[in-house]
């Protein structure tokens, strides 16, 4: 049996991938920031705070009622921040290495992904609109952020290519995967979550491209600077969207996960809150119904 549900994550387009990457990018200088200069808190202690911050900002984000840009951006950023110093930590305090960390979190977020294929649940971003499929949306992004910090670093450290290298490299990763959603049948899904990955590592090299000193291959910014202009860029592009935030707010047909291939979202031009919906729903239940569908 289907039912309607908000959908509150946001549509997929130019707009969200840009603020993806800078916010991710954000979330490496910002980590920096804490863990090492200038405040040099140590990488367990900057993974407890900012644990904290994900915990707090995701409750917020599964209590919204619909897209909320600063609650779920806040999310991304917390999960960007905590997953480059557990990264750190795994690497560097821990011992494991780039390689090492990299292999560790590729694995685990292979298990959480087929794992959450076996649910049944979408893993169509656009449609996902359950509390159970938001949480394995949430899981799959604080691992493949943590791994995104591990992969970069193995790329320009451990494999030697450098921080420019690295980027450019990553950049060409980002514009196959264009062309081939464009040129080919391959499953939209599959390439969405290939990007939202790789995003990760792009941005972990290029804020430390920006951020690093000069004999380590970078432009030696600090990350002071970096993460102020970071969190500049990224504050217009989160405003932006609090201006469209009710267009991008969409219905979506919740059916069982045997039929979830059938699963449509409602044209954004005719979405509606789901206080809107909880009306709609009041004024059209036979009578006699005692309670709502669940």
């Amino acid at each position: 049996m289907s039912k309607v549900a908000v959908s509150k994550l946001p549509m997929v387009g130019a707009m969200f991938w840009a603020t993806k990457i800078v916010a991710t990018t954000l979330g490496e200088s910002a980590s920096n920031f804490v863990t090492m200069a200038p405040l040099n808190l140590g990488y367990a202690v900057g993974a407890m705070i900012f644990l904290l911050a994900f915990v707090v900002t995701l409750a917020m984000q599964l209590k919204a009622d619909r897209f909320r840009p600063v609650v779920f951006w806040s999310v991304i950023l917390t999960t960007s921040i905590v997953g480059t110093s557990m990264s750190d930590y795994i690497n560097r305090t821990a011992g494991l290495g780039y390689a090492g960390g990299s292999i560790l979190l590729t694995s685990l977020l292979a298990i959480v992904l087929i794992g959450w294929r076996m649910t049944g649940q979408t893993m169509d971003v656009e449609r996902i609109a359950t509390t159970e499929g938001e949480v394995l949306y949430w899981t799959a992004t604080l691992v493949s952020n943590t791994l995104g910090t591990s992969s970069g670093d193995f790329l320009s450290g451990g494999l030697g290519l450098g921080f420019r290298d690295s980027s450019l490299l990553l950049c060409g990763a980002m514009l196959v995967i264009l062309a081939t959603h464009y040129l080919t049948p391959i499953s939209g899904t599959v390439l969405f979550w290939a990007a939202y990955v790789l995003t990760r590592p792009l941005g972990a090299v290029v804020e430390n491209a920006v951020e690093k000193p000069v004999t380590q291959g970078g432009l030696g910014v600090g990350t002071t600077i970096t993460s102020s202009a970071l969190l500049a860029v990224l504050a217009i592009l989160v405003g932006r969207q609090m201006l469209t935030d009710r267009r991008q707010t969409r219905t979506v047909d919740t059916l069982s996960p045997t039929d979830s291939h059938d699963r449509q979202p409602v044209d954004p031009s005719t979405a509606t809150s789901s206080a809107d919906y909880a009306g709609k729903a009041s004024r059209h239940r036979p009578k006699g119904s005692g309670r709502a569908d669940r």
